[in-house]
């Protein structure tokens, strides 16, 4: 198997220290795996930084390409701006669940939740993982969130784990990637830009990954070609040490769509497409009694650079995503096959386009 560090580089910006959304400082990711014969799914969570997020919110903005999809709290998110709870990911029948875990999560930490203090915004975004996980089980209890909150850290491990553990990309085994870049801005401090993806779209014609299109030989390796629609969905989370407010970060979140779309994706009429973006700048208090924060937003003019970072990072994450994920068998015996057992000529194209760029 190819090495992660030896897959093709997207774009020219160079990587973070760990081609991770965990390169953006304080930003963690924590994930619980279940995979028991009909049950193969998970959660992800990431957050933001290390404190307690009611309290210490951060500016946010999520972007809807194509809306199939379950999700809670994007409503506040839209209208506020803001994240109050770390981003959880889950499988489609699991959002109250999970968004139940984090209302408790909160109340413990915060006992005058929804009482003297406002009450909490929870936020789940969701996949459906049916093919292979038995959704109707509703294996993923509040415990299992809680789970992957303990295990936050740096490493971000990939594939077929957490909430990717029974998602399916191009008629493969999609999951978990993550990626980052480094974005040298004229007069400004380096910024680094960061992405997460939970990758569970695309029909296998569809495919091209590092700008090669795959789809016509991986289509031909499925005895039944399927007609059927996308039914597929993607979620893309953008973290990014830039100053940046809630109007700029949606711009940035926009541009995820520009990485998906590089891999095949047309946002197709049955698939969940949704991008949030945040940052870690700054945080936002809870209580009225306290200071907001006082600093400059980063110029308008400036952005180019974090909009490249953003979907080359995204597409770098969906590589991951696909390369490392490990084939699955679950409900009824449906299996998802791997790329890289699939198309194993494709190591050919393992040569990153720009060496110096890669990943330490």
């Amino acid at each position: 198997m190819i090495p992660r560090q030896s897959l093709p580089h997207i774009g020219s910006l160079p990587p973070g220290q760990r081609n991770a959304i965990t390169d953006v400082a304080g930003v963690t990711v924590g994930q619980c795996t279940l995979a028991a014969q009909a049950v193969q799914t998970g959660v992800t969570v990431v957050r933001p930084h290390a404190g307690d997020l009611f309290r210490d919110r951060v500016p946010a903005a999520a972007v809807v390409l194509n809306g199939f999809g379950k999700s809670v709290g994007l409503m506040q998110v839209e209208e506020l701006g803001l994240l109050e709870t770390p981003v959880a990911l889950t499988n489609t029948f699991a959002v109250g669940t999970v968004a139940t875990a984090q209302i408790r999560q909160c109340i413990a930490a915060n006992p005058e939740t929804g009482r003297r203090l406002p009450s909490v915004n929870p936020l789940v975004l969701e996949c459906n993982d049916g093919f292979l996980n038995d959704m109707q089980c509703q294996a993923i209890t509040e415990q299992h969130y809680l789970q992957a909150c303990a295990q936050a850290g740096a490493a971000v491990e990939e594939g077929s784990v957490g909430a990717g553990r029974g998602m399916s990309s191009f008629g493969l085994k999609g999951g978990v990637g993550s990626a980052s870049r480094r974005v040298a801005l004229a007069g400004q401090r380096e910024y680094l830009v960061g992405a997460l993806v939970l990758a569970n779209y695309g029909k296998p014609a569809q495919l091209v990954m590092a700008g090669q299109p795959l789809g016509a030989r991986l289509a031909a390796q499925f005895a039944e070609p399927t007609a059927e629609p996308e039914k597929g969905s993607i979620i893309m989370l953008i973290a990014t040490d830039a100053p940046l407010d809630a109007r700029q970060l949606r711009r940035l979140a926009l541009r995820a769509g520009a990485g998906l779309a590089r891999t095949g994706s047309v946002f197709g009429h049955g698939s969940g497409d949704i991008a949030l973006a945040f940052s870690t700048a700054y945080t936002v208090p809870q209580e009225t009694e306290r200071p907001m924060p006082s600093l400059a937003m980063l110029h308008d003019g400036l952005l180019d650079g974090l909009f490249q970072a953003v979907a080359d990072s995204t597409e770098q994450a969906i590589l991951h995503a696909l390369w490392l994920a490990r084939a699955v068998t679950g409900r009824d015996g449906h299996q998802r096959r791997a790329l890289a057992d699939l198309l194993p000529g494709w190591s050919a194209l393992a040569q990153p386009s720009n060496p110096s760029a890669s990943a330490p």
